[in-house]
């Protein structure tokens, strides 16, 4: 019987294959231990733990004699993370604290630490931080089958007949495969090529999860999120993944196969007239040239930018860097070579770093403590507000940027100002980075200050932003929570979460005017510029560079080459003053101009 089980498009595409089960979750005992085991318990976690280590380091060798297109470079920076997990000291003195005051067995004590852990993650507002409670379960869950002796629920059980999950690894099988899984960890990803599976569903994760961020950088359909995909669909079921409808199809009617492999094939000659673009000048067709970038995680991510025809970075998420530390945060040397290397792999075109986006809930420090008063962290203490609360940090941060600078063209973007106060602080601690590089004799080079439009108050004060900044970037994804006062993490309101209400697009419409009348650059940088429907929308309201995921930007280019950006101009000022700007979206999207 034919089904659908819908999640979260997070790559598009559609994949057609077999279904390939992978088992997660392990069974716990639970039982007291005398006051004489404690030692032996702790112990049995050290033991599991030090396997799970040698197991990720031996990944990590495979992961580095193989080639791109078999492991993304994603792979290894999320290596890095279950390696740090793996040694967070609060993991490890909460589980000996269950195993000594409370007398847990040692599984016990990991999965209740793990528990404890997990509802801190949740609290989080940051959507990325807040799905790394996913990469912390994978690592608890390696080391419970570590002292199991149980080995990955990926890896195919020796000496036994080949099973669909077992051909995953035969690169000579011919049926396409999918993967269906409760939730897959990075070392989990080594054990699959891109060459013998289409595509994958989970059932947990969200658009910054690891798994969609592999998804995408590898470019293949992915649908997460997908809740009990794994427990409704069979062994060797046949499947179909939408990755544009965010949809997986069970046991599909030959009609609509033969409807998904027509649009499957012409899906791929799409993506091949696409690649064509890829060094084609973005310029409308009334000779306005368009500038599409790249937004970046990970230095490495630099290639893949140029790759897909990017003209430079107009965001590289620093805060990355800074993630799962534990209180071991990156010095001014660790962030300057990252920095280095991702202005170095954009070969001379201009990289913009936002300074470090996180705070309030997510304390970087373990000693750091942890304020429960705060019951909205979205309006706490993130952000630059943050850093300015740490100035230490903050000019750590500066030094390396500016170090950086020296070798390349290179930006420094500010996120979530809102007061002059604010811009008077962040501006002075930028001399005074400068001035202590010069007392060290440290080469530094010059960079292009921007601010980024986040927060209403931002967006209705433009004139005090652009008399001290060079450059203005709308990160819509805030911008859009904050004018709406949506909660994006909040199911029971992310209906309500909408690019096209006429408040943001009246603000993102004013920013790029007022930013365009001072002679100053702006873009946007959130997921309203990688996507195709609005790309014409903003060309209209006199946006003129974008920056987005680089798997977007060739799609977005095309919308750039078929498009009149001055005859959109006054459709673009109907949908603004519009009650429901969606329903004039449609009329655009066939529009010759």
């Amino acid at each position: 019987m034919t089904f659908a089980v819908h999640g979260l498009a997070v790559a598009r595409g559609v994949a057609i294959g077999r279904a390939v089960l992978v088992a997660g979750g392990i069974d716990v005992d639970h039982y007291f231990i005398e006051p004489s085991q404690v030692e032996a318990e702790i112990e049995r976690i050290r033991a599991g733990r030090d396997v799970v280590v040698d197991e990720l380091h031996r990944l990590q060798q495979t992961l580095a004699s193989m080639g791109p297109r078999e492991a993304p470079q994603e792979l290894s920076a999320l290596l890095d993370v279950h390696l740090l997990l793996l040694q967070d000291q609060e993991l490890i003195e909460g589980v000996k604290h269950w195993i000594r005051e409370r007398l847990y067995n040692a599984e016990w004590a990991l999965t209740t630490q793990l528990e404890q852990l997990s509802r801190q993650f949740d609290e989080m507002e940051d959507a990325y931080l807040r799905e790394r409670k996913a990469d912390l379960e994978q690592v608890a869950e390696r080391v419970l089958r570590a002292m199991r002796g149980v080995g990955s629920p990926v890896a195919p059980p020796p000496q036994r007949r080949k099973s669909s999950q077992d051909l995953l690894l035969d690169a000579s099988v011919d049926v396409p495969l999918v993967l269906v899984a409760h939730d897959l960890s990075p070392a989990d990803m080594l054990q699959f090529k891109q060459s013998v599976f289409a595509g994958f569903v989970t059932d947990v994760g969200g658009k910054t999860s690891h798994t969609a961020i592999v998804a995408r950088s590898m470019d293949i359909p992915a649908v997460v999120g997908a809740r009990s995909a794994s427990q409704l669909v069979r062994q060797d079921d046949w499947v179909i993944i939408d990755g544009d409808a965010g949809v997986m199809i069970v046991d599909p009617s030959p009609i609509i196969l033969a409807e998904y492999g027509f649009k499957q094939r012409q899906a791929e000659l799409e993506r091949g007239r696409l690649a064509r673009l890829r060094h084609t000048p973005a310029i409308t067709l009334d000779g306005q040239k368009i500038e599409l970038l790249a937004n970046i995680e990970l230095p490495e991510d630099a290639p893949a930018a140029v790759a897909a025809g990017a003209v430079g970075v107009g965001l590289f998420r620093s805060e990355f860097l800074f993630m799962n530390r534990r209180g071991r945060l990156p010095d001014e040397d660790e962030q300057y070579a990252a920095y280095r290397r991702a202005v170095d792999g954009m070969q001379g075109l201009p990289v913009t770093i936002r300074t470090i986006d996180v705070g309030a809930d997510k304390p970087l420090d373990d000693d750091q403590p942890r304020d429960e008063a705060h019951l909205n962290p979205a309006l706490g203490l993130r952000a630059i507000r943050w850093s300015l609360a740490d100035p230490a940090m903050f000019l750590t941060q500066l030094r390396a940027i500016l170090r950086a600078a020296a070798h390349g063209q290179v930006h420094l973007l500010v996120p979530m100002l809102a007061h002059a106060s604010e811009i008077r602080q962040t501006l002075a601690l930028i001399d005074t980075a400068r001035a202590e590089l010069d007392a060290r004799g440290v080469a530094y080079g010059p960079v292009k200050l921007g601010a980024m439009i986040e927060i209403p108050a931002a967006a209705l004060t433009l004139r005090t932003f652009l008399a001290h900044f060079d450059f203005l970037s709308i990160g819509t994804n805030d911008l859009i929570q904050y004018t709406l006062a949506i909660d994006r993490a909040d199911e029971s309101v992310a209906h309500l979460y909408d690019p096209l209400h006429p408040a943001v697009l009246q603000l993102v419409a004013q920013t790029i005017a007022a930013a365009t009348a001072a002679g100053k650059p702006v873009s946007v940088c959130g997921e309203m510029a990688g996507d195709t429907s609005l790309t014409r929308l903003l060309l209209g309201l006199g946006l003129r560079s974008f920056s987005m995921h680089p798997a977007q930007i060739l799609a977005v280019k095309q919308e750039v080459l078929r498009a009149d950006a001055q005859r959109l101009a006054p459709w673009a000022q109907q949908v603004l003053q519009a009650e429901e700007p969606a329903a004039l979206l449609a009329p655009a999207s066939g529009q010759a101009a």
